[in-house]
């Protein structure tokens, strides 16, 4: 595998720029299946540039825009950063008219004592942790008819619930869901995304004050599912979140996980696993904004591919900004490469504003199987097909085991199993 691993402190630093001839820091259109455009700027703009002056993206992830107000986000044409590896084409007309059709059905099962309820979308505490910062996102809030809003009451200890979110259509609709973790409490809750769908979501976690909440979002679509899901953070002081991201089935899945720290002292730590087949594309874009003293940060996404046009992509931003000193930050990703014909790409970014932090760092690696590794089991007596195979389940248990639930772990690890049947046939 290459690897990448760069700590920097220091008053400001911009990292994680690609070094490809002709290939600028906000990236170029990548996807052969996205829509055709003319370079920002219009003719007089030189090749690979964003010409100059109105529409030039902003260099730094903190001045990207976030509004309510569709209009506020141009139509997309695929050569914006946050779009470069996105098909358009593929997307269903998400990022286009606003969806109409009905929003999967959303089923609570556990979670004993908390509260599940259906509200307007002007009910107060839609928007509490979040606001859209794409167009999707933005087309999404406004056309939801309505929010699903699942409470962790304060003081509660140790509570796990499923939101099973079921589709039926393939009519392109937008869905709201907003998750409260009140102060001083703990649970673990997992959106089970299954079925077939062409889905717009918007996710809020609002975690108060010295809570602890594991959210975990599981995309087990059908194959024929496309689903762009924003999913935004916001956590209190001294409060912990983990968002576990987990991606198997589906066309095209796109999901945008941030976390925003509400006060000092609180911590913030996102995984994920992808496991992509043939002409699947599985994009998982994140953002974790320091903008608070004395937080902590840990990423690390985990991802294998296999088959002819599986895309992967990984883009992880992480922002120190000037007023968050005493920050400690991590962020990697992995990819296995299994089979010919897939691509992997991965985009780690680290953007610093103040030297006063304890430490910051990211890492990418992207590669076939390690042949030490295999070596060394074989050495063992071990055969070719067994070794391979325990080589992937090690690679992506890590993320599996973290996230603390016993019955969904046996059931990703089957998962990963069925994938790996299909890599050999």
């Amino acid at each position: 595998m290459t690897d990448t691993a760069t700590t920097l402190s220091g008053d400001k630093a911009r990292i994680g720029a690609p070094s490809i001839a002709g290939f600028t820091e906000e990236g170029e259109n990548l996807s052969p299946l996205n829509e055709d455009a003319s370079p920002l700027g219009g003719a007089a703009s030189k090749a690979h540039s964003h010409g100059g002056g109105a529409g030039v993206p902003q260099a730094s992830r903190g001045e990207r825009p976030t509004s309510y107000d569709l209009a506020d986000f141009p139509a997309l044409t695929g050569r914006e950063e946050d779009w470069r590896f996105t098909p358009l084409k593929r997307l269903g007309g998400l990022h286009k008219d606003a969806p109409a059709g009905d929003a999967p059905a959303v089923v609570l099962t556990g979670g004993e004592g908390l509260a599940l309820e259906t509200v307007a979308m002007d009910d107060a505490r839609v928007g509490s942790a979040g606001v859209p910062d794409d167009r999707v996102s933005a087309n999404a809030w406004n056309a939801a008819k309505e929010a699903t809003v699942l409470t962790i009451p304060a003081g509660v200890e140790g509570a796990q619930a499923t939101l099973t979110i079921t589709g039926h259509s393939k009519e392109a609709a937008a869905q709201h869901l907003v998750i409260i973790a009140e102060a001083n409490s703990s649970a673990v809750v997992v959106l089970d995304h299954v079925g077939t769908a062409v889905l717009a979501q918007n996710v809020e976690a609002d975690v108060k004050e010295g809570a602890k909440l594991t959210l975990v979002s599981l995309q087990e679509w059908e194959d024929d599912a496309i689903h762009a899901s924003a999913q935004q953070a916001k956590v209190g002081k001294d409060a912990y979140y983990k968002h576990v991201a987990v991606s198997f089935g589906g066309d095209l899945v796109r999901l945008t996980p941030s976390a925003r720290f509400d006060a000092p002292g609180a911590e913030a730590e996102l995984y994920g696993l992808y496991y992509a087949d043939a002409g699947q594309h599985l994009e998982h874009r994140l953002l974790v904004d320091h903008n608070q003293p004395r937080c902590t940060s840990n990423v690390l996404y985990k991802g294998a591919l296999q088959g002819k046009d599986a895309h992967t992509v990984w883009v992880g931003d992480v922002l120190i900004r000037k007023n968050a000193e005493g920050t400690d930050s991590y962020e990697a990703n992995r990819n296995l490469v299994l089979t010919d014909g897939a691509r992997a790409d991965s985009v780690p970014n680290l953007e610093i504003e103040t030297g006063q932090i304890e430490g910051a760092g990211h890492a990418s690696t992207t590669g076939r199987f390690d042949d030490e590794h295999l070596f060394y089991l074989m050495a063992r007596g071990i055969d070719e097909k067994t070794a391979r195979r325990l080589v992937v389940r090690g690679f992506l248990n890590e993320i599996i085991q973290k996230i603390g639930v016993p019955e969904l772990e046996d059931r990703l690890n089957g998962n990963v199993e069925e994938e790996l049947e299909a890599t050999e046939n």
